[in-house]
């Protein structure tokens, strides 16, 4: 396994001496998709003060992850950390989450608040539903059907996954390897 990511979206609510932590974590392919759920997020809870968040995006061909946090207003590391704390603990990857905050009137103090946004962001992982992910290659092979049961033979014994086939004047096949 590769790394893990969220193949069902989770969610939570956790109160703190007043204070509602709404969390959301879904799986995300890019960081304008990430940055859309907090957008998103924003406007349903348009009434709320802070929308933290952290994504991860995993990198491509060998590029770094693309990872990010905020703490929209909290004091700075009280929030955007401690969720991708969360993310990153969990080894997920093309993941977003944001924890809306509504003010409960009672300040929690730094502790309180990266006690708070770690919980809320804890429970909406629970809640959602996480998978491990193989990085595989991709690639086609074309060949005459004489070779079929050979061919068969082959990738099944090599634990190779073929994918699709397509049978013309030749047999194609669309396979799969790590």
């Amino acid at each position: 396994m590769d790394y893990k990511t969220v193949i069902r979206p989770g969610s939570s609510l956790v109160e703190v001496k007043r204070s509602k932590f709404i969390g959301i974590i879904q799986a995300v392919s890019s960081a304008e998709e990430a940055e859309a759920l907090v957008k998103d997020e924003k406007k349903k809870y348009h009434d709320a003060k802070h929308h933290c968040s952290a994504y991860i995006i995993r990198g491509e061909n060998g590029s770094p992850d693309i990872v990010h946090s905020s703490d929209d207003g909290e004091p700075s590391g009280t929030a955007g950390a401690p969720i991708l704390e969360v993310l990153t603990g969990a080894g997920l990857k093309d993941v977003c989450m944001v924890v809306t905050r509504y003010f409960g009137g009672t300040l929690l103090g730094t502790g309180g608040l990266v006690r708070a946004y770690t919980d809320a962001a804890k429970a909406a992982a629970d809640d959602a539903v996480i998978s491990g992910m193989e990085l595989m290659q991709h690639f086609s092979v074309i060949f005459d059907y004489t070779f079929t049961g050979s061919i068969d033979h082959y990738i099944g014994s090599k634990g190779v996954s073929k994918l699709g086939a397509e049978y013309t004047d030749k047999v194609s096949y669309t396979l799969a390897t790590q």
